[in-house]
C-alpha cells in the first residue's frame, strides 16, 4: 500500500520507519494536511494524519477525489476530522487510542508541580544569579483535593499517581469505575461538586459537542479562588476567553496546558525567525504570569512514539489485507 504521511516531524519518522518494517511504500512530508496540500495525496491509497491537521468536509472530499480511500490517525482524538463525510465518501478512518496514557498523565502532572513551585520562574532567576525565594511560594499536594474530569485510560492513570501523592480524589465522568472506588477511594461527585470543592482540576475528556466549552465563565465562578486548573485533554475544552478574564479577575490562581483551542498555524512551527505570532488571545494568555503553556508534547516520550507508530501500521496492515481495524471510528458526529 501507498502511504502518505502528513505532518511528519523529524523526531517520529525513525519510530514510523521501524514499525512499516518495509511492507509499505511510505512518503513523508512535514506539510499539514488542508486544502492546499490535499493534492499531495494524489497516487496514495492512505494518508496518516495528526491532531492539527484539517480533514474537515472540503478536504475529504478532495482526498476521495484523489484515490485515497484510508486515513489513519496519529492521534488518540479525532475532532480535527469529519467522520461522518468520511463514511459518506466511503473513507475507512482509524485512530490510534491508549497510544500511552502514561505521557499524558504524567505530563498533567508535571504540568501541576511547575506551575504549583513556580520551577519555570525559579529556574529564571537563577540563571541571573538571583537566589531568592520570595515569590517561589507553593503549597503541597498532599492532603489536597484534585478533581479529574473524565476517568478513562489517562484519567485512571492521574487518579494513581495523584494518590501517591496522598490527594483525595473527586471524578466526574458518565461511566463509574469501581475498581478504583475500591482501590483509591475516589469519589464520583457532580462537575458543580467537584469545582466547588477541588483544590486542583485536571480535565482529560475528548473534545465532541458536548465538551466543547466545557470549562466557561460558569464553571470559573464555580471554583476555588485559590484552585489550579490543569488541561492534557483538547484547547477547546476551555473557552480561552473566559479563561483569560478568570485569570485576570483572580477567579483562579493558575492554569497550566498542554494544548490550546487554536493551534492550527500556530503549534508545530518555530515562530523564532518572525519573533511574534498572530493570535492576540494566545499572546495575552502567554502573558500572564500565573499560565504555564507547553507546545502539545505530552505525547513526545519514546514508549509514545513507539505505540503511536505500531498501532497507525497496524491500520495500515489490516486495510492491505482487507480486514477491519478494530481502531475504525464510529460514525458519531464530531466537531469539525
Amino acid at each position: 500500500m501507498k502511504l502518505l504521511v502528513y505532518s511528519a516531524k523529524k523526531f517520529e519518522v525513525p519510530f514510523l520507519e521501524r514499525a512499516n518494517k518495509n511492507n509499505h511504500h511510505v512518503v513523508f512530508t512535514q506539510r499539514a494536511l488542508d486544502l492546499e496540500t490535499a493534492h499531495q495525496a494524489v497516487g496514495f491509497d492512505a494518508i496518516s494524519i495528526f491532531s492539527g491537521d484539517d480533514a474537515s468536509l472540503t478536504v475529504l472530499e478532495k482526498l476521495r477525489d484523489f484515490g485515497v480511500k484510508y486515513i489513519s490517525l496519529r492521534s488518540a482524538g479525532y475532532n480535527n476530522i469529519h467522520i461522518k463525510c468520511a463514511k459518506r465518501f466511503g473513507l475507512k478512518v482509524a485512530n490510534a487510542p491508549d497510544y500511552s496514557p502514561y505521557s499524558i498523565a504524567e505530563h498533567a502532572v508535571a504540568l501541576l508541580l511547575a506551575l504549583n513551585r513556580k520551577i519555570i520562574l525559579a529556574n529564571s532567576q537563577v540563571h541571573q544569579y538571583n537566589f531568592l525565594q520570595d515569590d517561589l511560594l507553593g503549597f503541597d499536594l498532599n492532603k489536597k483535593t484534585v478533581g479529574i474530569v473524565g476517568v478513562g485510560k489517562i484519567g485512571a492513570v492521574m487518579v494513581k499517581i495523584m494518590h501517591g501523592f496522598g490527594c483525595t480524589i473527586l471524578a466526574n465522568d458518565l461511566v463509574q469505575d469501581d475498581t478504583l472506588i475500591k482501590d483509591y477511594g475516589i469519589q464520583y461527585v457532580e462537575m458543580e461538586e467537584l469545582l466547588k470543592k477541588s483544590d486542583i482540576v485536571s480535565l482529560h475528556v475528548p473534545l465532541t459537542h458536548d465538551t466543547h466549552y466545557f470549562i466557561d465563565e460558569g464553571q470559573f465562578k464555580a471554583m476555588k479562588r485559590s484552585a489550579l486548573l490543569i488541561n492534557t485533554a483538547r484547547g477547546a475544552v476551555v473557552n480561552t476567553k473566559a479563561l483569560i478574564k478568570a485569570l485576570e479577575k483572580k477567579k483562579i490562581a493558575g492554569y497550566a496546558t498542554d494544548v490550546y483551542e487554536k493551534e492550527k498555524g500556530v503549534f508545530f512551527k518555530d515562530h523564532t525567525a518572525s519573533g511574534d505570532i498572530k493570535d492576540d488571545l494566545l499572546r495575552q494568555l502567554l502573558s500572564l504570569p500565573n499560565v504555564l503553556l507547553t507546545p502539545h508534547q505530552a505525547f513526545v516520550t519514546k514508549e509514545a512514539l513507539a505505540n503511536i507508530a505500531d498501532i497507525t501500521f497496524y491500520n495500515i496492515d489490516c486495510w492491505a489485507k482487507g480486514k477491519e481495524s478494530k481502531n475504525e471510528l464510529g460514525y458519531e458526529t464530531m466537531i469539525s
